[in-house]
């Protein structure tokens, strides 16, 4: 397995070269310059060459790849042009609230998807099957913008002051301080004196609310993801449900849980056990895509929840042609898609013996 695992990262070396080199072609190939885009009509032409000096725009395409390269194996990402600040201190904070976001999504959409498919699959072509695919299919065909306006106007609006109101913003309330565990803990003062990766589990609400004992963080921190949630969780759910449905069908079918039933095993521990089992490697497949695109970015959610995540910050930068910033987070993006993926193939020889065997 150990061999597997670094056979898959080495084979995924090329792939993120790849990847840097469209990025750095794409970014600057998009119609404008980020001096216009930033400052518009006070960008006269000594203060935008001023700009491209500053940050190394006037240098030829290929030294700036180049410095590039070097930046990304240096783990430097470089300094946003819209932020003035490093993008991995922005990645830093941005990130948590798209991780987050993805976990609670994939959460729900797993918890419920995995069940409805097994349900179906068992119950086939009965009223349970045809209630089950339909919602499915409902789900899948909504728009998430669409679904995340009706759910914020249902739960925060026509509900308002039920038991069943919910926020519809994703941030904390206005009034809430928050305080990430470091400051809590007296490690520093600010986020400028701790390194990227502290910010960004600082910046875990979840997580934070757990070290800090913030039991009213918590509680906020889960009320304000509801909505969002379930808006984003909704269509990989759908998917999940269809897939677990057809594959459990199949396992269904075959001949091992035949056997099974004629040595007298309870019909429980033939479907979990034998043919659910049997039937996650397809499943499993979809939730670790379906993480990937969610980690990547769920830009109308975000933005209809007002949630300062990874894609709301990666449109914006390219609104502005900030290259550091969008070659930073596409990377980034590319990176997190190449490890998912490492761990779905690792699932697989859990899930599956032979493949560890091959």
């Amino acid at each position: 397995m150990i061999y597997f695992i670094l056979r898959r990262l080495i084979s995924a070396i090329p792939v993120v070269l790849g990847i840097l080199i469209v990025t750095f072609l794409i970014a600057r190939v998009i119609p404008g310059d980020p001096c216009t885009a930033i400052y518009g009509e006070r960008a006269t032409p000594e203060l935008c060459a001023a700009f491209d000096t500053r940050y190394g725009l006037d240098r030829p395409v290929v030294e700036q790849f180049l410095v590039y390269i070097g930046q990304f194996i240096t783990g430097d990402l470089g300094d946003s042009i819209r932020y003035s600040i490093p993008v991995a201190r922005l990645l830093a904070e941005r990130l948590p609230v798209t991780v987050e976001l993805g976990f609670a999504a994939l959460t729900f959409a797993t918890l419920i998807g995995i069940p409805l498919g097994i349900v179906s699959a068992y119950r086939r072509n009965s009223a349970v099957d045809v209630g089950t695919m339909l919602i499915a299919n409902i789900g899948v065909s909504m728009p998430v913008f669409w679904l995340g306006l009706m759910l914020a106007y249902i739960f925060s609006v026509s509900l308002r002051g039920t038991v069943f109101s919910l926020p519809p913003s994703g941030e904390l309330p206005a009034g809430f301080h928050y305080v990430p565990f470091y400051i809590s803990w007296g490690l520093a003062e600010s986020a400028d004196q701790v390194s990227p990766l502290v910010v960004f589990l600082g910046n875990l609400k979840v997580l934070n609310s757990i070290l800090t004992l913030n039991g009213e963080l918590l509680l906020n921190s889960l009320k304000y993801m509801i909505l969002p949630a379930v808006a984003v969780g909704t269509i990989p759910m759908s998917i999940i449900a269809r897939m677990t449905r057809s594959a459990v069908l199949e396992t269904l079918g075959q001949d091992y849980v035949r056997t099974a039933r004629s040595k007298g095993l309870r019909e429980r521990v033939v479907v979990i056990r034998h043919a659910v089992r049997n039937a996650l490697l397809p499943v499993v497949t979809i939730i670790g895509l379906n993480f990937g695109l969610l980690v990547s970015g769920a830009v109308l959610t975000e933005t209809i929840f007002g949630l300062a995540g990874v894609g709301r910050t990666l449109v914006d930068g390219i609104t502005a042609r900030d290259y550091p910033l969008v070659q930073g987070f596409t990377v980034f993006i590319a990176v997190a898609f190449v490890l998912i993926n490492l761990f779905v193939d690792i699932m697989y020889g859990y899930l599956d013996p032979r493949i560890r065997v091959q």
